[in-house]
């Protein structure tokens, strides 16, 4: 793949992101929700994109694509749960804007914290995401580094690859606040899919048509048609991958603080309608480009590869190629900025405000807070990517795992009246040492992965420290009633 065209589509792809950035500029930025939430305007066909993009970053068509390449269909299986999971949106989604829209808040852990009535439910919430989404950025910018590095054959070196994401996410992100994110989300977006969908069509045309490539399937690793198949999608393991997934719409801040965003419940409908058919056909598209590799390429030492070796294969014309690349690219960014802006919306909102809540603390204040935040987080990014340390990977698979932790104190706001401050604080603390402890020694107690212990251990906190704490009666009736009156009007 020729270095020229590689430069070329990327300031292509910057200069229209840029514009397109510029474009949305539109209403306030000069407060939390603003800068943070868009104003909660947003509607639904941007929200779709958006919230796409988000979630599924370049790992989905890289990591999924690997997945399968390893384990065969298992891997679709597993991200089918992950679509199961989605319906929690269904449930939640409504929930967060309508509360959202009453109170003010700007960030889930700012929900939280008021709902449970105790400013240490937002801090301890808020360090937890930054401990876990952090490296995770940096696990981002470490695939842009090598997949520029692998598609130019090192022309283009790795940390000239971590440079230009971490100056792209800080650039999108500092335009017009989640306004320029939601934007060039929604063509980051477009372009992977599109992209891929060609790709995937030429080369299974380039196999003989569906016929052929489950032919050719068949013939080269018969395995991976079938489950377990070779062994990897045995039954706990697959449960301990799909667990954590299965949470996380509510789990990753970065995703559920956009349930605040839609301009409506109309427009949060049309939300999750677009990213469930944008989310199923991404899904198809990553697995069969996975399966495709297992024909192509069957003995390849790193499943990862896959990817770069379909990229750089003679079924995929050079431009489609690097278009598909930008797209990957695109894909990382568009997670890395949205992490950016969360964990520094965290950190002015529920940390650095409730710490300093007996000084000047304006909503301008922490909006001030919040920008100087943003770059020093993408530093904190790419010093982690550059340095390349173990630790990053045992956080970033921890990542999910580590999130979940907090997830039976969101279920607990909005149906239990019971749940207490208490309960949230000592679960997600123990929680995630816990998980971290069994990544980074690689333990598996009675079989089972970090993320089923994760959700069973903070479950088991939560509720058993709530019965032998006080709960906020008068904040939980007034929660809770405020929501079923609400969604009973809504339903009518």
């Amino acid at each position: 793949m020729s270095t020229t065209m590689v430069w070329i589509t990327i300031t292509l792809h910057i200069l229209i992101g840029i514009f397109i950035a510029f474009l949305s500029r539109v209403g306030k930025q000069n407060s939390m929700a603003g800068y943070f939430l868009g104003d909660r305007k947003l509607n639904g066909f941007v929200s779709a994109l958006s919230y796409s993009a988000t979630t599924y970053s370049a790992f989905m068509l890289v990591g999924l694509a690997g997945l399968t390449y390893n384990g065969g269909v298992g891997a679709f299986g597993f991200e089918i749960i992950y679509f199961m999971g989605v319906s929690l949106v269904a449930i939640f989604g409504p929930r967060f804007w309508l509360v959202g829209k009453k109170y003010g808040y700007v960030t889930p852990s700012e929900m939280l914290g008021d709902r449970y009535q105790n400013k240490w439910v937002a801090i301890v919430t808020a360090l937890s995401s930054c401990l876990f989404l952090i490296p995770y950025s940096a696990v981002q910018l470490t695939g842009i580094g090598y997949l520029l590095e692998g598609v130019t054959s090192g022309a283009i070196s790795y940390t000239t690859g971590v440079i230009i994401a971490t100056i792209l996410a800080l650039v999108f992100t500092y335009i017009a606040g989640i306004r320029s994110v939601a934007w060039t989300d929604s063509l980051q977006s477009l372009i992977m899919i599109i992209a891929s969908t060609i790709v995937v069509l030429l080369i299974i045309d380039g196999l003989g048509g569906w016929n052929g490539f489950f032919d050719s399937i068949e013939k080269t690793k018969p395995e991976a048609l079938a489950v377990p198949g070779n062994g990897f999608f045995n039954f706990w393991t697959f449960l301990g991958l799909t667990i954590p997934w299965f949470f996380f719409s509510i789990s990753n801040p970065q995703v559920s603080q956009r349930l605040f965003m839609p301009s409506s419940m109309k427009s949060m409908r049309h939300m999750l309608l677009g990213f469930l058919i944008f989310g199923f056909i991404y899904t198809i598209v990553s697995v069969v480009w996975g399966l495709s590799a297992t024909v192509l390429f069957p003995e390849l030492d790193n499943a990862d590869l896959a990817t770069p070796m379909l990229l750089s294969s003679e079924l995929v014309p050079d431009l489609l190629g690097v278009i598909v690349m930008v797209g990957i690219l695109a894909a990382a960014i568009s997670t890395i900025d949205s992490i950016l802006l969360t964990l520094s919306s965290l950190f002015s909102r529920d940390v650095y405000r409730n710490i300093m809540k007996h000084k000047q603390t304006t909503d301008q204040k922490q909006l001030q807070i919040g920008k100087i935040v943003i770059p020093i987080i993408a530093i904190l990014a790419y010093l982690f990517a550059q340095l390349q340390l173990d630790l990053i990977a045992v956080l970033s698979v921890a990542s999910s795992a580590g999130l979940i932790v907090v997830v039976p104190g969101i279920i607990g706001a909005f149906f239990w009246r019971k749940g207490t401050a208490s309960g949230v604080i000592i679960s997600v603390i123990i929680g995630s040492i816990f998980v971290i402890i069994l990544e980074a020694f690689q333990l598996l107690p009675l079989g089972l992965k970090s993320g089923i212990w994760g959700i069973i251990i903070s479950t088991i906190l939560f509720i058993s420290t709530s019965f032998i704490t006080k709960a906020p009666e008068d904040k939980a009736n007034e929660f809770i009633d405020y929501l079923q009156v609400k969604l009973k009007k809504n339903s009518r």
